[in-house]
């Protein structure tokens, strides 16, 4: 006999929307795929077709939804960067739109969640999840919940500035990030913000995957990739001495350059207090899974707490 599922989650991306209904175990018992609309009437549709997708396989199944971007929780209001909703009620359109309520959760708090209860942070406490890809954010665990966010703006650690010594120590411009801050992390440790880095050391604009393939052979591209990892040091630092983390899990583009999760746990090894405890620094296990897996998990526990 096949066992019921147990919850349901749709990544929600700038090209692709996928759904994915999970088991008990957390093993994946269908997915399916939809290009992601250009224009927000569509986008709406296209989301809901994809909840009705995932009701048939249980009518009270818990569906939760993982997407770049907030829903403002004062206002109802979507701020994105990559989905023609931002300034759009898109949770209370596509509740209506579907019928029925849905959970919605950050898409770097759902690969963080994901981690945390079922990948390379299973059974860390607290755990932290940072996404170094075309944006930097992430998300915290501890207790088996993420941090709550009354504001929705929890894990948005792109967006606490750097500080000032490296800047200076590198002879770095400070950057005006595209929240209007000046000096956020996102503008340096994002995958742009390394290109940004090679552009200041050498004129020109490289692609951030040519930078990290050719450091060895290139000494703009090799200065560039050593300042980035001063940079991300300090940034791990300042989440050490808040958070106090025992795992540390990278996903997004910029984790998969060879060597990262060595090179900085040897460096933050150094930059933290001597003789303590330094959190474990992995890479992400989900892979694609991660955003949908989060979501159904989120959802799931939102509706055991309901």
């Amino acid at each position: 006999m096949i066992a019921a599922p147990i919850s349901a989650g749709i990544d929600l991306g700038g090209t692709k929307i996928e759904a994915q209904v999970f088991a008990p175990d957390w093993s994946r018992a269908a997915r399916h795929r939809w290009p992601t609309p250009k224009t927000y009437p569509a986008l709406v549709t296209a989301m809901a077709e994809a909840i009705r997708w995932c009701e048939p396989r249980g009518s009270s199944l818990p569906i939760g939804i993982s997407a770049a971007g907030l829903i403002n929780p004062a206002t109802g209001l979507a701020l994105t960067s990559n989905l023609p909703a931002s300034g759009k009620p898109f949770a209370q359109d596509l509740a209506g739109a579907a019928g029925r309520h849905v959970a919605w959760i950050n898409d770097c708090r759902a690969l963080t969640l994901s981690e945390a209860m079922l990948g390379a942070a299973k059974g860390a406490d607290p755990a932290v999840g940072l996404i170094l890809g075309t944006g930097v954010a992430g998300g915290v665990v501890t207790g088996g919940h993420l941090l709550p966010s009354p504001a929705a703006t929890g894990g948005e650690f792109g967006h606490f500035p750097l500080a000032a010594a490296p800047i200076a120590m590198h002879g770095l411009p400070l950057l005006t990030c595209g929240c209007g801050r000046l000096g956020c992390i996102e503008t340096y440790l994002s995958a742009p913000g390394l290109s940004r880095i090679a552009a200041h050391l050498a004129g020109t604009g490289h692609a951030p995957e040519t930078i990290v393939a050719d450091r060895a052979r290139n000494r703009h591209f090799a200065r560039a990739w050593e300042i980035w990892l001063d940079l991300a040091t300090e940034f791990l630092v300042t989440l050490c001495m808040t958070l106090d983390p025992q795992v540390i899990v990278l996903g997004g583009g910029l984790s998969r350059a060879p060597g990262l999760t060595d090179d900085l746990t040897a460096r933050l090894t150094r930059a933290t207090f001597s003789g303590f405890q330094i959190p474990s620094i992995r890479l992400a296990e989900g892979g694609d899974a991660s955003g949908a897996r989060g979501a159904a998990l989120h959802a799931l526990n939102e509706a055991r707490h309901a």
